[in-house]
């Protein structure tokens, strides 16, 4: 038991200092990195979860939320070398399951959608980055292998090998080869495009008012012309 607890240390501080190039010393990570923390609290809250004793879990899980900024229920199941960047406002659910060598970045949400009972939160597979600021929604599966662009709303299964970007996430790269041509830069704005739209049909409506102008002044000219050789008397031409 406590060869594991030593090994399952070793592999949690040895995934951050292979993925943060900012991490330079074992000293650092082990007191001054807040995703570090919330993942050994989270070990030993969901301990206790699954012993019976919801309170000690719930308050072992609260502590830490208050020292790392990093809420993670007790009944979230976590993997091995899971990594959470710098973590301020990361939300994991109850029902979330996370699979092996997982990074997740600052303000990511694994939460759900209010409307599902029972299995809520989304289930991430292995060896998935999920960007800063995404919100993965929902009990659906996040595939092995895949990346979720930072600021992210996805809503819906992802499949292994991807790359999904944008709001609401779709696949813009599969098995490496690209989907669609867009990538994090060129993410289009649905403001931008609703304005666009807008301004288009503002447009065609000016051009239409200009052509019934047109037409008016057209069919006031006949009137006026037709009413003075009404009004003109017969004998006034020489």
């Amino acid at each position: 038991m406590l060869t594991d607890y030593f090994r399952q240390l070793q592999e949690d501080i040895g995934c951050i200092r292979a993925r943060d190039p900012a991490a330079t010393s074992l000293l650092e990570i082990m007191l001054l990195y807040p995703g570090l923390k919330a993942v050994r609290s989270h070990r030993k809250a969901n301990w206790f979860y699954h012993h019976k004793m919801p309170f000690v879990a719930r308050y072992i899980s609260q502590r830490s939320a208050r020292k790392t900024n990093i809420e993670i229920h007790p009944g979230a199941t976590i993997g091995r070398r899971f990594f959470i960047d710098h973590g301020t406002g990361v939300v994991i659910g109850e029902t979330a399951e996370i699979g092996d060598d997982v990074t997740i970045y600052q303000g990511v949400t694994l939460g759900g959608t209010g409307k599902d009972v029972g299995k809520r939160h989304p289930t991430v597979g292995n060896h998935v980055m999920i960007g800063a600021g995404a919100k993965v929604l929902g009990p659906f599966k996040i595939g092995d292998n895949t990346k979720i662009a930072a600021g992210s709303v996805v809503l819906n299964e992802i499949p292994e090998n991807c790359t999904a970007v944008g709001t609401p996430a779709r696949v813009v790269r599969q098995n490496g080869l690209r989907v669609d041509y867009l990538d994090q830069v060129d993410i289009p704005d649905p403001v931008l495009h609703e304005m666009i739209q807008m301004q288009e049909q503002i447009d065609l409506l000016k051009t239409e008012l200009q052509v019934l102008k047109k037409t008016m002044e057209k069919e006031n000219r006949k009137e006026c012309a037709g009413a003075e050789s009404e009004t003109t008397p017969a004998g006034d031409n020489k």
